[in-house]
């Protein structure tokens, strides 16, 4: 018999104990364009924005989320899913759960122009393209969506 895999736990707040995993995690998804520190997650926390991570059946971080919470609106400040556990419903779960942290908010974040999968996640959502950053995420230059979640 072939032995099960764990189930997924729920979501979890983001603890400083994480960080290293979520830096491990930037510098796999992102390499181009300037991962997320030790420092600069560290600094999310102390400010007080709102941090999720997914974890799987065996209690390692396979995926995270974070936002920030404004007076009147909302900006998605990061999302991230391990590459082998994406196309699982994770990034979904997570995007949910600021959604819901947002209550009715106005919800911004920024996605890169060519990332395709993270755009039809986020119009699924009801979010819509409201303008473009050139060259936003450094140091690639890559440009940006902007998109919007009206409340």
């Amino acid at each position: 018999m072939i032995p099960l895999a764990p189930e997924p736990v729920e979501l979890d707040s983001l603890t400083p104990a994480d960080i290293p995993v979520l830096v491990e995690l930037e510098e796999m998804l992102f390499p181009g364009d300037s991962p997320w520190t030790a420092q600069m997650f560290a600094g999310e926390l102390a400010a007080g924005h709102h941090y999720v991570v997914h974890r799987d059946g065996d209690g390692v971080v396979d995926g995270y989320a974070g936002i920030a919470l404004l007076s009147g609106e909302a900006e998605v400040h990061t999302i991230g899913v391990r590459p082998a556990a994406q196309g699982a419903g994770i990034g979904r779960k997570l995007l949910r759960a600021l959604l819901a942290r947002a209550g009715d908010r106005r919800i911004l974040l920024e996605v890169r122009t060519d990332n395709a999968r993270a755009i039809a996640l986020y119009e699924s959502e009801g979010f819509g393209i409201v303008g473009i950053r050139r060259r936003y995420y450094r140091p690639s230059g890559a440009d940006a969506y902007t998109m919007a979640r009206p409340r």
